[in-house]
């Protein structure tokens, strides 16, 4: 069976493991987002603070997959749960190292000119840090998002849903009928699910960063 037919034969398999990929990837990442954020909000006017938790989240992201999520495994047991709790580690860099740069590139001007008009403490970073720290924040979801669409297949090794069931059943019975086509389509619809999701964020950003931020 050629490519084509095998995706034929097995399209409406093959929209549900792109939807559950798609679906796992883009919650990890809102989760990692409203950790990350909390995380850079916490710590941004720490120097110290801001060091340990970039490092912290630094050194999560060089632990091998296959490690983290044997180290998982026996807490949380095989399934999604286990490969929603590393994919939102995983996640985390670059959101929090984002996040931290984007509040500290705020013009100190800015936030001395929203407290001279009456501005709490609070409002002023929901309400002015936030806002022109967000073009930063939105970048570093979009790099958190590219990196766990490769990690998710992975996470397959867990029984986490989505294209990795594909990558490795071909991978695991290499050789046999339709081993290669199993490969293949896994790996290339992760490919494409990645374009679209950065398309998405294209869009994204058009729409909540003004023209003159985004240059």
């Amino acid at each position: 069976m050629n490519l084509f037919d095998y995706i034929s034969d097995r399209a409406s398999k093959l929209w549900l493991e792109a939807y559950l990929h798609t679906s796992m990837v883009v919650q990890c990442t809102v989760l990692a987002a409203v950790l990350g954020v909390l995380i850079g909000v916490a710590v941004y006017r720490s120097p110290v603070g801001s060091a340990v938790a970039t490092a912290l989240a630094s050194t999560i992201l060089t632990v091998p997959s296959f490690a983290l999520l044997g180290l998982l495994i026996p807490l949380s047991g095989l399934g999604p749960t286990t490969a929603v709790i590393a994919l939102v580690l995983y996640g985390l860099l670059p959101i929090v190292r984002n996040t931290i740069v984007g509040l500290d590139g705020v013009d100190p001007a800015v936030t001395d000119a929203a407290r001279g008009i009456g501005m709490s403490r609070f409002g002023v970073l929901t309400r002015v840090e936030l806002r022109l720290a967000w073009p930063a924040i939105l970048t570093g979801m979009r790099v958190a998002t590219q990196m766990l669409m490769g990690i998710a297949v992975i996470a397959a090794y867990a029984k986490g849903p989505g294209f990795g069931a594909e990558v490795f059943s071909g991978l695991t019975n290499a050789g046999s009928t339709n081993s290669l086509n199993q490969a293949v389509t896994g790996t290339v619809g992760v490919v494409i699910l990645a374009l679209l999701l950065d398309g998405v964020y294209v869009l994204i950003k058009r729409f909540t960063v003004s023209r003159g931020v985004r240059g």
